[in-house]
């Protein structure tokens, strides 16, 4: 087996608590067009490219002219009205500092749009500490398609066998397992550890895995029974 050497890091939801903000800001922009489905509905899809989560919310083409509207107001809302009171996730800092020290290669891979990951890195505090960023204004198709991986991937010039990605959505897991990409999910997103199948291990939050990051897949660790699931 390759050493690993990159992690790719999910941002909403994994480093920063911001998934119901991006859920609110979708139902202000769809309630705008007459769109009114429930939140948690909504909710569910915080993970995915509006691409998908416009169809599976709402019924209609993300490229329609009604589609292209709610995103565009959706990113409105966003930036003015919650990105400005995001917060990381307690020892978020400390966790990255941890992956760096183990001589990691760090890379950010969102299916948010570039100009909305800039200031969330700054907000998480860790724009120092990455090697490089990938969003979903890169790529042709975001979660849980793959390509946001792949563009990582190549940022850090590492095969899906030397990395392997932190994230908290059943999307992560679902894009990176297309590519070969082992995950190690955390329940901060909101999703229940059974939701998160396919991990190779799952913790409650950041502090959790930084409590245990010796005995984590990224220190080798082989997580024996007990020891893989959130708590």
């Amino acid at each position: 087996m390759p050493a690993l050497r990159g992690i790719i890091l999910d941002m909403d939801g994994t480093l920063i608590d911001s998934n119901d903000a991006h859920a609110r800001a979708w139902l202000e922009a769809m309630a705008e067009l007459g769109f009114r489905p429930p939140f948690h509905k909504v909710r569910r899809l915080i993970g995915m490219g509006g691409d998908f989560l416009i169809p599976q919310a709402i019924g209609i083409d993300a490229e329609s002219e009604a589609g292209e509207a709610i995103g565009r107001r959706r990113r409105e809302i966003f930036r003015e009205s919650y990105l400005p009171g995001l917060r990381p996730f307690p020892a978020v800092r400390e966790l990255v500092q941890r992956m760096r020290a183990g001589g990691f290669q760090l890379v950010v891979a969102s299916a948010s749009k570039r100009d909305e990951l800039e200031p969330m890195l700054r907000a998480a505090g860790v724009a120092d500490l990455v090697d490089a960023v990938t969003s979903a204004s890169e790529v042709a198709d975001p979660k849980p398609e793959p390509d946001v991986l792949v563009a990582a991937l190549d940022k850090l010039a590492l095969t899906p066998e030397q990395v392997l990605m932190l994230g908290d959505t059943p999307y992560d897991i679902e894009a990176a397992e297309k590519i070969g990409i082992g995950v190690v999910a955390l329940c901060s997103g909101g999703w229940a550890a059974n939701d998160l199948a396919g991990a190779v291990a799952v913790y409650r939050d950041a502090a959790d895995l930084l409590a245990r990051f010796d005995s984590s897949p990224f220190a080798g660790g082989e997580n024996p029974p007990g020891q893989n699931q959130a708590r």
